[in-house]
């Protein structure tokens, strides 16, 4: 992949906006972001069960893993729908940007910038 600059949407169910691309998983999101460079992120919380009915990473890890490896967007939006998680997830953001984790030109956002649609195509 390319070092364009894309908008990136990290969700496992619902439709991707239009101008973004998808990461159905942790996994892709981490892909995207290591391969391009990302203009917004908007954030899922809960990704999902694997064929064991296991939880699989949320949103909440991939912030994890976004601070610890000072990966970037310029624009970071939460739309779960998860209020412990959207609150966890946002606290990390504004704490790792506070303390230099993630650089402090990142606009962090408690909200959605799209609206969440489910087709379920």
């Amino acid at each position: 992949m390319s070092r364009g600059k894309i908008n990136l949407y990290v969700d496992d169910l619902r439709d991707c906006p239009e101008g973004f691309y998808i990461a159905r998983s942790v996994e892709e999101a981490i892909n995207f972001l290591t391969a391009y460079q990302v203009h917004i992120l908007s954030l899922d919380h809960d990704l999902g069960e694997d064929s064991n009915g296991n939880l699989l990473p949320s949103g909440y890890n991939l912030v994890k893993y976004i601070c610890q490896n000072k990966l970037r967007a310029d624009k970071i939006y939460i739309h779960t729908d998860n209020g412990v998680g959207r609150e966890n997830m946002y606290q990390t953001l504004i704490g790792a940007k506070r303390r230099g984790f993630i650089d402090g030109d990142i606009e962090i956002y408690h909200y959605p910038i799209t609206l969440n649609r489910y087709s379920g195509l």
